[in-house]
């Protein structure tokens, strides 16, 4: 169960007597959506739940949402919107992806919730602001030479991978810095004659540095593409 927090509310809920209240909107909707799905997952973000946030009966939300799978809809919406695009690499696809590839992960850290929430969409995701970093994301794999097939296959590949090692890192089973329980702790329960792969490397799991790991699966990934399109070179 996701532990719950105390979210900022939305700006003019609770306003009552002759103070003014902010327009209920879609957006404004849509916002306070992000924000709960953030602060204590997405079984929290009902339509009873946001009307309360809101300062509002849940039926007003209903004159500018369809449902709640139109409020869902729009927090994916809302959260591809927030990648933050880069030039940095200059015309250096390998640099624009790794570019790329640390801005996805920074901003599913920040939304860990909507990887499931993407997972269960029914419908394709349609928003032009939505769809742009993926067309930023194609452009740059298709400028390392990959042909379009090739491009979509390693799309998802890097795509997976990123999502793959935010899960990881958000659930934190080993590394980083929040883990309450000692290595030495661990080691002392597993069986070496049963477990030695696990046994040898359990020290470096538990002393894991995230961003340098990513750094390192990302490199991989990279220079699978190079190798990928030179052998594809030399075929030709």
């Amino acid at each position: 169960m996701p532990q719950t927090r105390t979210i900022p509310k939305a700006p003019g809920a609770g306003k009552t007597g002759g103070q003014p209240r902010e327009p209920l909107t879609r957006d404004r909707i849509i916002e306070a959506a992000v924000r709960l799905m953030d602060a204590e997952g997405l079984e929290a973000v009902t339509m009873r739940r946001l009307g309360r946030e809101l300062g509002v009966e849940a039926m007003s939300l209903y004159n500018h949402v369809a449902d709640k799978e139109d409020i869902l809809s729009g927090v994916v919406e809302a959260v591809m919107a927030e990648f933050e695009f880069s030039d940095q690499g200059g015309d250096e696809w390998a640099e624009q992806g790794r570019a790329a590839a640390r801005a996805w992960r920074q901003l599913l850290k920040r939304h860990p919730n909507v990887i499931t929430l993407m997972s269960e969409q029914r419908e394709p995701v349609t928003s032009l602001r939505a769809l742009r970093p993926m067309e930023h994301a194609i452009g740059i794999l298709r400028a390392s030479g990959l042909p379009d097939q090739e491009a979509v296959k390693a799309f998802r590949a890097f795509g997976g991978y990123i999502q793959g090692f935010v899960l990881a890192e958000v659930a934190n089973m080993f590394g980083g810095q929040e883990v309450q329980v000692r290595p030495e702790e661990v080691q002392a329960t597993v069986p070496v004659g049963e477990l030695p792969n696990l046994a040898a490397t359990l020290p470096f799991l538990f002393h894991c540095d995230f961003d340098d790991a990513f750094e390192y699966g990302l490199d991989l990934m990279v220079r699978g593409v190079e190798a990928k399109v030179a052998a594809e070179s030399r075929r030709a």
